[in-house]
Formats: structure tokens, sequence, C-alpha cells
């Protein structure tokens, strides 16, 4: 098993690079929306922690001949990245581009999920499972496109949702929505894409042209914070598509629609995990980890279930709730017939359009 200081030596060097290529080509590699919220200040402090990081954890774990293949590859883009001007990079004022890649966005989430979720996972986590377990790779490739993408699926989501909704204009419900104090129109919500979220996320599992593009998602055999990245573009579209909308036409706020964003964002990461904390009554409240890792399992009696990804409420109304009393997790994850799913993000987007096998060949 890699060590731990080299494994961390070489994503924190590899992300460092990553920054300071950020900083050399802002109009192309950084989004026009996520600047707004970071400094500059901010982001060259964050880099130049990174790199001392880097060469440290490295330069460690050559000194104690642990994984030094990883190690050097962490010392050496952290060299790279001094190399190509550091934390020293000068640029102009940013000017405006018609579109952008989100590589700052993939640098800033990848290294705060790793930062809080890689120690909790080892320390509390319900397996003992390594960072670089089987399939981390295909994993780190669907995150690595669903942050630098986020602009086109942006575009895309924003396109399919605005023309439905300006055409499904109830005013008169906007007005009465937007009365409601912001954290009561945050706590509908959520309810209302979670339900919308749960129906589409039904149809996935028992609509034969709509499996094989969330059976990607399932396809993970190991349950960790990263696995929940591993979606098919088209699902990323479609689903955001699907649970904006209703937002939308309802006319919720713009502080409660950004709240319930940031909210998706957390719990997607979380549902995920490989906690094996006990939460007690919160799993009958909250979707966390051990009530999703049973919607995942690899099993026939939960080919059916726990749809919701916020609220086990949503699952109890569509009468799709199911979770041990006695506090057992699944043993296995996947889809039923592992061999009808390919590895590798390439094959795995392909797949769907490959009409080789029905529903049944699928999951039965």
């Amino acid at each position: 098993m890699p060590s731990f200081t080299a494994g961390s030596s070489a994503l924190l060097g590899l992300l460092s690079l990553l920054a300071v290529l950020c900083f050399h080509f802002p109009e192309l590699l950084t989004s026009r929306e996520l600047r707004a919220v970071y400094s500059e200040q901010f982001a060259r402090h964050l880099l130049l922690a990174g790199l001392a990081a880097a060469f440290v954890l490295g330069t460690v774990a050559i000194l104690r001949d642990r994984s030094r293949s990883l190690a050097l590859l962490g010392v050496g883009s952290a060299t790279v990245a001094v190399l190509l001007g550091g934390t020293n990079v000068r640029f102009d004022e940013i000017g405006q581009t018609p579109w952008s890649l989100g590589m700052d966005w993939f640098v800033l989430s990848l290294f705060f999920s790793a930062l809080v979720f890689v120690p909790l996972e080892h320390y509390l986590g319900q397996r003992r499972l390594s960072p670089l377990r089987n399939g981390w790779r295909t994993d780190l490739a669907y995150f690595f496109v669903g942050h630098v993408l986020v602009q086109f699926i942006l575009i895309l989501v924003t396109a399919s949702t605005s023309t439905v909704a300006a055409l499904a204009a109830f005013p008169a419900l906007k007005e009465a929505i937007q009365s409601l104090p912001v954290w009561l129109q945050f706590l509908l919500a959520v309810f209302v894409a979670d339900l919308a979220q749960a129906l589409l996320h039904r149809a996935y599992h028992n609509t034969g042209w709509l499996w094989p593009f969330h059976a990607v998602h399932h396809s993970s055999r190991e349950m960790d914070w990263l696995a929940g990245s591993r979606m098919h573009l088209l699902e990323i579209v479609l689903t955001r598509s699907v649970v904006l909308l209703p937002l939308l036409v309802l006319g919720f706020s713009q502080p409660a629609v950004n709240a319930y964003v940031i909210l998706v964002g957390l719990q997607a990461v979380l549902a995920h995990a490989n906690l094996g904390i006990g939460f007690g009554w919160l799993e009958y409240l909250l979707v966390l980890p051990r009530y999703h890792h049973w919607h995942h399992a690899r099993h026939r009696d939960y080919l059916d279930v726990n749809y919701a990804i916020h609220l086990p409420l949503v699952d109890m109304l569509m009468g799709t709730f199911r979770l041990p009393r006695d506090g057992s997790w699944p043993q296995e994850y996947g889809v039923m017939k592992l061999e009808t799913v390919p590895r590798g993000i390439l094959r795995q987007h392909l797949m769907p359009f490959r009409r080789t096998r029905d529903y049944d060949d699928h999951v039965r």
C-alpha cells in the first residue's frame, strides 16, 4: 500500500503545478464565477503552503524509502511549479472570455475535499480503505471532468431549464413563496428538489434506456468520498436540470437556491463517504452514509430503495425507504452483474450508446 506521506506529496505537487498554470492562463483555466469567491492573495498563500508541504512530505518519504516513485512525482511536480514561477507569477487584469475551464474549481475542490475526508475516513472509516483503492483513477478522472467542464455543464442546464421555466410561469405562486422567510424557503426547496431528484432517480433504475447511464454511477465497487463523482456527463446535465426546474418554476429566491446548491454539494460527498459513525435517529431525518450505502449495495433486496439524497421522508412517501435497524452495512457494492459495465471513463461514457444488452441483463 502506498505511504500516506508519499501520496500526499504527489497530490499536493500536482495540484500546485495546476495552480501555477491557472496563474499563467487565468482567462482559459479559471472560472469567472469562482474567481468572485476567492481572492488572489488567498490563492497565492494556498499555493505556497501546497508547495512547501509537497517538498517536505516528499523528502520525508524518500528518506524513509516509502513509495519513492510517488514521492519523486510530488517533489518533481513541485519543482516544475517553482521553475514556472511558483507564487511569483504575475498577470494583468483578467479579460472577458466567452468560455473557460474550471481548473481552479478542480484544484480547490480536490484539495479541501481530500483535506477533510481523507483523515476522517482514515480514522472513522466503516472499513479500512486506502485512498488509492481499486478504481480511484477512474473516479478521479470523473472528478476532474465534472469540475473542469463546470461552465459547459452550467450552460446546458441553464439553457434547458430557463426556457421551460419561462413558459410555466405562476406569478401568484412565486410571490407567495418569495414572501416566506429565506430559511423556510430553503427547507421547502430541499424537499421539492429531493422529491424531483428521487422520482428521476427511480426512473433511472426502472427504465431500460436510462439505466445504462446511471449504471456508470453504480459501477464503483468501493464507496468513499470520491466515488460519488462517478457520473455520466449526460446524467449530470439531466439530473441538475430536473432538480433546478421546479425551483425556478416555483420562484424560490436566489439566496434560498444558493443555500440549496451548497447543501447538495456537501451532502452528495458525505452520502458516499466511508464513515462508520453511528448517527442514530438522525439517519431517519437526513440521508447519511449508511442510508445511501444501502442504495449502492450489491444486494437483490436493495435494488429499488433509498432514492432520496437529502431526506429519507421522501422515500417514506414513495414507499422506497429501507434501512436495517441493526446498524449493519453492505458487504459489497456495485451493479448486480459487474461485467456489464466496462472499466475506464471513456468506455463507460460510450456504453449507454452500445445497445448490446437489455435492461434485465444489467440488473437481474
